[in-house]
């Protein structure tokens, strides 16, 4: 009996000691089967938080068995739905995914599904965690602009930092802006009233025609740094029939402060009884196609003319462009078209006149000439006025470069040009006619077709 006791014993120690190597065995291989793989996907899922994100999933690593990771697949889809609905719990639970014995409940889950594709669903939850991963580049496309307005008697704004007063819509803080419609007797007004060194409005338009008979059609009260952007394939219209009663608010766009244009559209701006675009400040163009019909001056600033870049046509009853400061024509493709008083200029400058590149044409009675040029230029005195709407045309070294119509009376014509060099011959055919030929020198090259 006492034998049989003895072998009773040691068989229920073996027993025992053979579960413990059992247990064993079965931790250490879901270390190395399920843990591993959970904690490469926990890796990519954090891969954008912190370092010591990573550190503590790699801490966590097998202290998690695959049957618990499992238990853990149901609260793993109610923490996606969370990340869903609001972005901060994303944050929250994909860090406590990625810390302590969460870490190893998550990754596991998705690591035993990896081949499934619930992987790619827990990393996607990791990495919206994370990073708000594709929640960022949505919100791009939400909410790109401030407000967006369509236009008309009573506009309809979606958007903030916005107030209408009946067909005029204000603009009262810095943002981006989206206009589209159509409005008589509307205006749009940017008045932000904040520090002037701080504001910046741009105004995106989307195909408008916004008319006013007693108003600048865009007045820029208040805003330090205010851009007007026609939207690349929109074509854009806007006309103001306001006098001028003096030099302020006076145009079919006017500015308080500096106003900046580009964009890949199209303005066409009509001032029957103004200028075109008129600034307190300076008027700075950057890119875009702007089409000016004036009865004063096309652009006129208070300060500085600056063209870098741009497709611009001026038809103006004074001058086309005209500078109170400096003119500066760095790109783009200019044709101007001046008026007939004897005082004022297709081109006027002030101050300093600096050409460095781009394209630009002009007939009028006379022209500001550079002070400044980094290529020889060329001025035509035709000795006697041409009548308007007479077709003039530039040729150089043989290829003509422009044809224009100028719709007022001219006896001046000037051409800036990257393609004039010294040696280059020039002349000009005015209603069929050829003058004779010039060869250019460097520097200004005045030439008389009297």
């Amino acid at each position: 009996m006492k034998y049989r006791r003895l072998m009773a014993a040691a068989a229920a120690m073996a027993i025992m000691a053979s579960m413990a190597s059992c247990g064993k065995d079965k931790k250490s291989g879901t270390a190395s089967t399920s843990d591993s793989p959970a904690v490469t996907d926990t890796n990519s899922a954090v891969s954008d938080t912190t370092t010591d994100d990573k550190e503590e999933t790699t801490d966590s690593e097998g202290k998690k068995t695959t049957t618990k990771a499992k238990e853990k697949d149901d609260k793993s889809e109610t923490t996606t739905t969370k990340a869903g609905e609001k972005k901060a719990d994303t944050t929250t639970t994909a860090k406590s995914g990625s810390s302590g014995s969460n870490s190893g409940g998550n990754s596991s889950s998705g690591g035993s599904n990896s081949s499934g594709g619930s992987s790619s669903g827990n990393s996607s939850e990791g990495s919206g965690g994370s990073t708000s991963g594709g929640g960022s580049g949505d919100t791009g496309t939400v909410k790109e602009y401030t407000a967006e307005i369509v236009l008309g008697s009573t506009p309809k704004v979606t958007g903030s930092n916005v107030t209408v007063n009946g067909s005029t819509v204000i603009i009262t803080a810095e943002g981006d802006y989206i206009f589209s419609g159509s409005v008589s007797e509307g205006q749009i007004v940017v008045k932000t009233g904040v520090a002037k060194t701080e504001d910046k409005v741009t105004i995106v338009l989307n195909g408008v025609d916004i008319s006013n008979s007693s108003q600048p059609a865009i007045f820029i009260e208040e805003c330090k740094r205010c851009t007007i952007k026609p939207k690349e394939g929109s074509v854009n219209y806007v006309s103001s029939g306001v006098e001028k009663k003096s030099a302020h608010e006076t145009g079919a766009i006017f500015s308080n402060d500096t106003i900046k244009l580009k964009g890949n559209g199209e303005l066409n701006i009509t001032a029957t009884a103004s200028y075109g675009i008129n600034s307190d400040d300076d008027v700075v163009i950057e890119s875009g196609t702007y089409n000016i019909d004036s009865r004063k001056s096309g652009i006129i600033a208070n300060a500085d003319v600056t063209i870098n870049d741009g497709n611009i046509h001026v038809k103006s009853g004074t001058n086309g462009i005209k500078s109170e400061g400096t003119l500066n024509v760095n790109g783009g493709y200019t044709v101007i078209s001046g008026g007939t008083k004897e005082e004022k200029s297709a081109i006027y400058a002030y101050s300093t006149f600096s050409y460095t590149n781009g394209y630009l044409y002009a007939a009028g009675n006379k022209v500001s000439t550079p002070t400044y040029s980094d290529h020889p230029y060329i001025v035509a005195d035709l000795g006697e006025v041409v009548g308007g709407g007479s077709t003039v045309e530039m040729v150089l070294d043989g290829t003509q470069v422009v044809s224009m119509e100028p719709h007022n009376e001219f006896r001046c014509l000037m051409m800036l040009s990257p393609d004039i060099y010294e040696g280059s011959n020039f002349y000009t055919v005015i209603n069929g006619n050829s003058s004779s030929e010039f060869n250019v020198s460097g520097g200004q090259n005045l030439f008389s077709l009297k």
